[in-house]
């Protein structure tokens, strides 16, 4: 069974690697090589493609990280958890939740995310 927080830690932590060579090795570690991404802004696939997005975002909100808010919640290989992204020490003018789908090897083979709170 899959430690579900621990997965959820390892997300953030793509997220929010700001080494391009040290983000894709997050990604290909993370991800199954076909895995997918997509929100309402978004939909993309395969590890390539998500490590542009996430180098996408950084540039987007420089300075700016992600971190976990509350519990994760997790079953049948499937997890969800609540995110916001902002400055260390301000409030996240954004904010979401992610459901995330997991392979026999616990790594991610699709993720859905939702945006709750976004910048006009």
């Amino acid at each position: 069974m899959s430690d579900y927080t621990d997965l959820a830690q390892r997300y953030i932590a793509a997220w929010n690697e700001t080494d391009p060579a040290a983000r894709q090795h997050r990604v290909a570690a993370l991800w199954a090589a076909d895995g997918s991404y997509v929100d309402p802004l978004a939909d993309v696939a395969g590890t390539e493609a998500i490590t542009a997005l996430i180098g996408g975002v950084q540039e987007q909100f420089p300075g700016f990280s992600f971190r976990l808010l509350g519990d994760v919640d997790g079953h049948h290989r499937q997890a969800r958890f609540r995110w916001e992204l902002g400055p260390a020490d301000g409030p996240a003018p954004v904010a979401g939740f992610d459901v995330v789908t997991i392979d026999a090897q616990d790594r991610v083979t699709s993720v859905l995310g939702f945006l709750d709170r976004v910048p006009a």
